[in-house]
């Protein structure tokens, strides 16, 4: 079962609940409130959805997010004399969607909308499900969408290098400090970390699966690089179970600590926008593993990334491909321990070089105690080595292909 972290789903419902009873929307005229009711009724279960888009129920949230966009988008309409949705033109929708880009229309705050894209969006949804509804009537409608601008803003991080997360996990509770330390390891989203159980942790807490039924895009298997020690020492101090989270502590009671760790411990440029959350950890593993990846695919993958855009999206403005150097591709505990493997390795070598020489010495001696003992023969000695064969005589020595030393070379020790 997965976690209910804001307590979204019983708030929905509740609100869906009563609009559908009443049939009516605040803010919104009843023909359009219910046009909001039935595509959010249909979404729900499933239907009616874009055969473009994933099959299935849309979640509270998303459900949530479609309606509030919606509700604004018809209420602005109506302000402007359009009391039918559906036959609003092409024309008015750009009209209204430029003005809240140029600032003509502003947020509760005085400024430009700078999600203006996530707005159209919403509203695409919206007339590509009517346009199935009629369609299934056996009507034809036009897509009055195409031409709409999905561009916005992205929405502000706050960055951190990887000594400003120690900083924080440094003064972060108890509880808190080995579920920071995973969040940058692992790049998991705030959901995936708030479902997590220490069952979904394999191999002594070095790998964590990341299972589908709690992960936006897919599930997926990862090895933790820099978390599992702390994670271990963190799960046998508490004495968690297997079906426990690992997160004790709800994501608003996170974000509550961390928004005034950051206020205390970074700079006023890096929280100009917003204030620091559990988000912002993935953004910064993100701009952590980005140079230590050397493929695409499995960056894609650690994070749960369908498209390559979402890495240009987490880390565009960083120009860390610029600044790495070597000893940067790798992660702090790997370098390690590749580093204790590599003395070991020169040790050996050293040893066995040291081995070697003294054969060729032993071999030599033995070499020249032959031809002397040559020497006093009548006639030639055939003698079988480890390194093959040679004829000694009075004369000098003959090895297998055919050369000839003089004596008087082993004699001065050539």
């Amino acid at each position: 079962m997965e976690r209910n972290i804001y307590n979204n789903e019983q708030r929905f419902s509740n609100w869906f609940n009563k609009a559908e009873k009443n049939g009516k929307i605040k803010g919104t005229n009843p023909k359009h409130s219910q046009l909001i009711i039935s595509i959010i009724k249909d979404f729900r279960i499933g239907i009616n959805v874009s055969p473009k888009s994933k099959k299935g129920a849309r979640s509270c949230i998303r459900l949530d997010t479609i309606k509030n966009r919606l509700v604004f988008i018809f209420k602005r309409l109506e302000l402007r004399g359009i009391k039918d949705i559906t036959k609003v033109k092409p024309e008015q929708l750009h009209e209204l969607f430029n003005d809240m880009r140029e600032g003509v229309i502003k947020t509760k705050k005085g400024v430009p909308y700078k999600s203006t894209g996530d707005y159209v969006k919403s509203f695409k949804v919206f007339w590509h499900w009517f346009q199935l509804v009629k369609r299934k009537e056996g009507k034809i409608i036009d897509d009055i969408t195409i031409d709409l601008d999905c561009r916005g803003e992205k929405p502000k991080f706050v960055y951190m290098t990887k000594e400003d997360v120690e900083r924080v996990i440094e003064k972060a509770s108890f509880d808190l400090k080995p579920v920071l330390l995973l969040a940058l390891d692992s790049g998991a989203r705030t959901k995936e970390l708030m479902n997590l159980k220490i069952s979904d942790f394999n191999n002594d807490f070095t790998e964590l699966i990341i299972r589908d039924e709690i992960s936006k895009t897919f599930g997926r298997k990862i090895k933790l690089m820099l978390s599992s020690n702390q994670i271990k020492e963190y799960v046998n101090k508490l004495g968690l179970r297997p079906d426990d989270f690992i997160c004790q502590k709800l994501a608003p009671t996170i974000n509550k600590e961390l928004r005034k760790l950051g206020k205390k411990l970074l700079t006023p440029d890096q929280i100009k926008y917003k204030n620091l959350t559990l988000y912002d950890f993935r953004h910064s593993s993100a701009c952590f593993w980005l140079p230590i990846y050397k493929s695409e695919a499995a960056l894609k993958y650690r994070f749960g990334w369908i498209k390559s855009e979402m890495i240009h999206y987490y880390t565009e403005f960083l120009g860390m491909k610029d600044t790495i150097t070597q000893d940067d591709m790798y992660v702090d505990i790997t370098k390690t321990q590749l580093e204790k493997q590599i003395q070991e390795e020169q040790k050996k070598r050293n040893e066995l070089e040291e081995k070697y020489n003294l054969i060729e010495r032993r071999l030599k001696a033995i070499e020249i105690g032959l031809v002397t003992q040559a020497t006093q023969q009548t006639s030639p000695v055939v003698i079988q080595t480890p390194i093959g064969q040679f004829d000694a005589s009075i004369s000098g020595t003959r090895w297998q292909d055919d050369r000839f030393k003089p004596r008087e070379e082993y004699e001065n020790g050539s």
